[in-house]
């Protein structure tokens, strides 16, 4: 039996859905846009902080996202953390020495020395130590950076349970 013969034999009875490339853009508003009313409040301009956290967000590192936004990479540490990045360079041990230091019961000389850190790095754990993320702003990026399941282009080929009984 040859190919053309097989082929005679197939039978359509569906029609064939077009599929094309899935494009979904959740964002209407730019970053900087939404960073703007928390230019005061970031440690740089909110069109360096968009920029920092898109760099971000696409998978670089904090010291690659600084420098696409041109800014040093310590005030790119202090920008993600207060845009509600998970950022902190310290272990729960060196966390608590930090605690003693900003305490007033250890000196920073042997705080800094009892964490291991760097002085930048002991510098940015002081930072988020004495720092509270900007909620709003934070809120904000994270509504923007959400594509929600009715937006989702591949909600259709995910099963769920119903599909299962």
């Amino acid at each position: 039996m040859g190919l053309s013969e097989i082929a005679a034999g197939i039978e359509v009875t569906a029609e064939q859905r077009e599929h094309g490339v899935a494009a979904t853009d959740a964002t209407d508003t730019l970053i900087s846009e939404l960073l703007a009313p928390f230019d005061e409040q970031l440690p740089c301009s909110a069109s360096s902080a968009a920029a920092l956290f898109e760099a971000y967000l696409g998978g670089t590192s904090i010291g690659r996202a600084a420098a696409v936004a041109a800014v040093p990479e310590t005030t790119a540490a202090k920008t993600l953390y207060l845009l509600g990045e998970p950022i902190d360079p310290l272990t729960p041990t060196a966390s608590r020495v930090l605690d003693d230091w900003l305490a007033g019961e250890l000196s920073r000389t042997e705080a800094k020395r009892l964490t291991g850190l760097g002085e930048s790095e002991f510098a940015l754990a002081a930072y988020i130590a004495t720092h509270d993320p900007i909620e709003d702003a934070e809120s904000a990026l994270a509504e923007a950076a959400s594509v929600g399941m009715d937006a989702d282009p591949l909600s259709d080929a995910r099963s769920d349970l119903g599909d299962l009984i």
